[in-house]
């Protein structure tokens, strides 16, 4: 069988994940966000950091021990079980696909805004958008790395952009106004944690990173710390340029943000580099989720077309079919924050998983891990930062709207169904 090339150093792996938190959340659903928390919108993307980095040290520490495109479905196998292995695998994928759907729409909003006079519908759009993307993940690794990097490149200046033309304005607004109280804040940090999706996809990369046990859990909290500040920044910079009741109506935030500092010409910038984040998150997601169906499939006979690898351009080709056809069928919904809130209910769910077998693992060892990286700050061998994660991802989950909890267990039980199946 044709094997995955390694093409992936620290400078592309960290860039990648840096390319997809920053697409997704921050042009997308900082109008959202604002509706609910007000002028501290920022302290809700300051939250959602804070589990990132606590979850993200127990990515860092499995990424160092185990290096397989299969990612939390490998890490919860080695440590709990098989069955809890494949259940958390299957929640990924559909984690990262549901989020290519909701990513995929917000560039479809930002679209047709952008070109009105065409009259594209949001789901057409947004289907066109995933099977573009996908055809790039089929391509070959080192050029969707490549083209991260420009799409990178250029949302980062947009953000940067944000930034700049809000300094002039910092103190002009109360930012600890929280219209809906402290428990607003606290429900918009529940649906910001999106912003914060894609670190995470780094691990399903190992597989095309040169010295991935070190690489990886490098890129991973480089990621969320460069992120992080740009979120913060950009937040308040948000609210000091456009009052955050407009921003809460705004289907393009950042460029409306952008117009009212600047003009038309401003608006005409941002939605542009909107469309190049956007699509860059759905780029990275694409291939993340293919990955690890490719790793996953690896080890069950049923499965075995899904870890087909093309002798051509050495990428997943079949992975990536299925996951073409899934995140089309999700972005049919056509609702984002629907799609979004699902899409957190099945992070929360794995992250509390992934913090759990991270705290059972060290349970059960020996002796201490010291080749590589590891969580630091124990307690009788249990990681504090690791209890910090599963906590707060479990109270942000209890924080989704019941719908959305009642759906995401069906998708959970459904994983339970498909292993039965599949085993």
């Amino acid at each position: 069988m044709s094997a995955l090339k390694r093409e992936l150093g620290l400078f592309e792996t960290t860039l990648m994940g840096v390319g997809i938190i920053l697409g997704a959340g921050i042009y997308v659903l900082i109008g959202a966000a604002a509706g609910i928390a007000g002028n501290s919108v920022w302290m809700s993307f300051t939250i959602a950091s804070i589990v990132a980095i606590f979850t993200g040290l127990s990515y860092a520490e499995f990424s160092s021990r185990f290096s397989d495109d299969s990612g939390e479905y490998d890490y919860v196998k080695r440590t709990v079980s098989e069955k809890w292995g494949f259940i958390v695998g299957w929640m990924m994928v559909f984690t990262l696909l549901i989020s290519a759907a909701a990513v995929a729409l917000g560039f479809a909003g930002y679209f047709a805004r952008l070109f009105a006079s065409l009259n594209f519908g949001i789901v057409a759009i947004a289907v066109a958008t995933i099977i573009l993307f996908s055809f790039i993940s089929y391509w070959g690794i080192k050029q969707a790395a490549w083209l991260n990097i420009l799409f990178t490149f250029l949302e980062t200046f947009g953000l940067l952009f944000i930034i700049y033309i809000g300094l002039g304005k910092i103190g002009s607004v109360n930012y600890m106004s929280m219209p809906n109280g402290f428990e607003g804040v606290i429900s918009a940090a529940a649906l910001v944690f999106f912003a914060f999706i894609g670190f995470e996809t780094i691990v399903k990369l190992a597989e095309e990173t040169r010295n991935p046990k070190k690489t990886v859990p490098r890129a991973i909290l480089l990621s969320i710390l460069i992120s992080t500040v740009i979120y913060i920044l950009v937040a308040i910079s948000a609210v000091s340029i456009l009052s955050w009741d407009k921003l809460a109506v705004s289907t393009a935030p950042l460029a409306d943000v952008a117009a009212v500092a600047l003009g038309a010409y401003a608006f005409l910038a941002l939605s542009i580099i909107a469309l190049f984040s956007t699509g860059n998150t759905i780029l990275i997601i694409l291939i993340g989720a293919s990955r690890q169906i490719y790793g996953i499939s690896k080890n069950y006979k049923k499965l075995n077309k899904l870890s087909k690898v093309s002798t051509r351009r050495k990428t997943p080709h079949i992975a990536v079919i299925f996951t073409v056809v899934v995140a089309i069928c999700f972005s049919l919904i056509g609702n984002i924050g629907t799609v979004a809130e699902i899409t957190n209910f099945a992070v929360f769910a794995t992250f509390i998983l992934i913090n759990g077998a991270l705290i059972f693992m060290r349970l059960k060892e020996r002796k201490p891990y010291t080749k590589g990286f590891r969580v630091p700050l124990s307690i009788r061998k249990i990681p504090v930062p690791a209890v910090l994660g599963l906590v707060s991802s479990l109270f942000l989950l209890l924080q989704l709207p019941m719908f959305v909890i009642l759906s995401g267990l069906g998708l959970l039980a459904s994983g339970a169904v498909v292993h039965k199946i599949v085993s």
